[in-house]
């Protein structure tokens, strides 16, 4: 279609079409009221949708899915924004459906350890609510101040403790939401099983292209009577990266377990003054929780292996204040490279704990190839790389340069029998790196799972796993004027 031509007369359809179900306050068309929507957290790329949505009932959703479908205009529902590959960039001839306002926890079990909420719930917000029964959601992203269950779900999100408890997919037991057509769907029991096929473990992690996620009933676990965090210093990358294989060697599974490299640990340390160690060249923050003598003696066990491990210092918290300085470090790391840098790309692909060493000296060199900046944090644990590559987005060549820096990142890493993606998603980001780690049998089963829930394409289109034509033009996405090209998008 010629869109300068024809997306003026499109909008007026889509908003003749949606008018009649929202109030007048919940469907915006106008420029300044779109702008505000127009990406997620990842910045670099950018596109204004043609419309709107912020539903307050499931019905209105159910509505809303049904006029799009009937027009074949595409849907891409969005949370808090804070998701960091591009899963919520709207499309420029479709409908963003925000889902802010399911805001409501509407029940907790403190019996069965559940919670049922509204996909709009913030992360901390379930535990706040919980703390009162003596539980907590186990999931915590680093954005859990402001991301959203429904977000969670979409990424298959961890955090710092999801070595020990998981990602959301372990913390989940049932979801409840609405098809590409409007109908209503669930997945998963409160119970500990259902029959038919596990779809529940198909929805999460599947980036909103599947179904709209309305409600979910997560589990709750008890809060450990006492938790300590350890730090421990390194003079070599490679000593701190084996220090990690060797403490899952020794049968300690740490409640939290990450790495910082010496850029980072120096960007964090300026913004939230957490106590780092700035000598270091990498540093561990390893976390037990439990009993007071459980944690004693695994806390011996951890300051025994990381010492054996090369460490060339050794810091317990002392108390619960200290523990959560260590933590809040970690989880400003994002924010705090926002201050040193005018833009950054925060990568996030997974590989074997035995690699984290190699990967970070690779990522070095990259960065004299690039002649960018990279500041690195891990979820070292279950080997969740988060590289932040630091460039200025007002610089197309900067911007360009960080494109091939973490593209080049994804690819080592499943050189070295990892992923693209642990629990950013691929959204945009990731698209063409898909090509690299799937055959083309694997694509064409996965385009055909995503035909079974939504035959028209029109839920998050131009984010699903690439055609085979497309992996055999790799490389040859490019930005114009900062938004993406999707050419075979070109029918809707």
């Amino acid at each position: 279609m010629n869109a300068p031509t024809e997306l003026p007369a499109r909008r007026a359809a889509v908003v003749a079409a949606l008018a009649p179900l929202l109030p007048a306050h919940a469907l915006l068309s106008q420029a300044e009221q779109t702008t505000p929507y127009e990406c997620d957290g990842l910045t670099a790329y950018r596109q204004r949708p043609l419309a709107v949505a912020l539903p307050e009932s499931e019905a209105q959703v159910a509505a809303v899915l049904k006029a799009c479908h009937r027009l074949g205009v595409p849907v891409v529902a969005r949370g808090a924004g804070t998701g960091l590959s591009g899963g919520a960039m709207p499309h420029e001839l479709g409908v963003t459906l925000a889902l802010a306002k399911f805001n409501q926890i509407l029940s907790i079990d403190p019996l069965a350890r559940t919670a049922r909420v509204q996909c709009g719930v913030r992360n901390l917000a379930i535990s706040e609510a919980a703390a009162q029964h003596g539980l907590y959601y186990a999931p915590d992203p680093s954005s859990q101040i402001a991301c959203t269950i429904g977000g969670n779900i979409a990424e298959n999100s961890g955090g710092v403790h999801c070595l020990k408890y998981g990602l959301t997919l372990h913390n989940v037991l049932r979801v409840r939401g609405f098809t590409a057509e409007g109908e209503a769907v669930e997945f998963g029991s409160e119970a500990l099983d259902c029959a038919g096929l596990d779809l529940l473990a198909l929805v999460i992690g599947s980036e909103g292209m599947l179904a709209v996620v309305t409600e979910v009933t997560v589990k709750l676990v008890p809060k450990p009577r006492l938790a300590r965090c350890l730090m421990a210093s390194f003079d070599d990358v490679r000593k701190a990266g084996d220090a990690v294989a060797a403490l899952i060697a020794a049968g300690i599974i740490p409640a939290g377990l990450e790495m910082m490299d010496k850029p980072m640990t120096a960007a964090v340390e300026d913004f939230v003054h957490a106590g780092y160690d700035l000598d270091a060249e990498a540093i561990l923050l390893c976390e037990s929780d439990g009993t007071p003598e459980e944690v004693a003696e695994e806390i011996a066990r951890m300051d025994a292996v990381l010492r054996g491990s090369g460490a060339t210092a050794v810091q317990v918290s002392e108390d619960e204040a200290q523990r959560l300085r260590f933590w809040s470090g970690r989880k400003n790391a994002f924010p705090a490279s926002g201050r040193i840098s005018p833009d950054y790309m925060c990568m996030d692909s997974t590989i074997p704990r035995k690699h984290l060493a190699t990967i970070l000296l690779d990522i070095q060199q990259m960065e004299k190839k690039y002649g960018l900046r990279c500041a690195n944090v891990f979820h070292a644990g279950d080997g969740n790389l988060h590289p932040l590559i630091l460039f200025d987005a007002n610089d197309p060549d900067q911007l360009h340069r960080c494109e091939q820096f973490g593209a080049e990142i994804l690819e080592r890493s499943v050189a070295l029998g990892g992923t693209v993606t642990g629990e950013h998603g691929v959204g945009v980001e990731k698209l063409n790196s898909m090509c690299v780690q799937f055959s083309a049998e694997e694509r064409e089963q996965m385009l055909k799972l995503k035909s079974a829930f939504d035959p028209a394409g029109t839920l998050n289109p131009g984010k699903q796993i690439p055609s085979l034509s497309r992996c055999a033009e790799y490389g040859r996405m490019h930005v114009k004027r900062g938004l993406l090209a999707f050419p075979e998008l070109e029918r809707f």
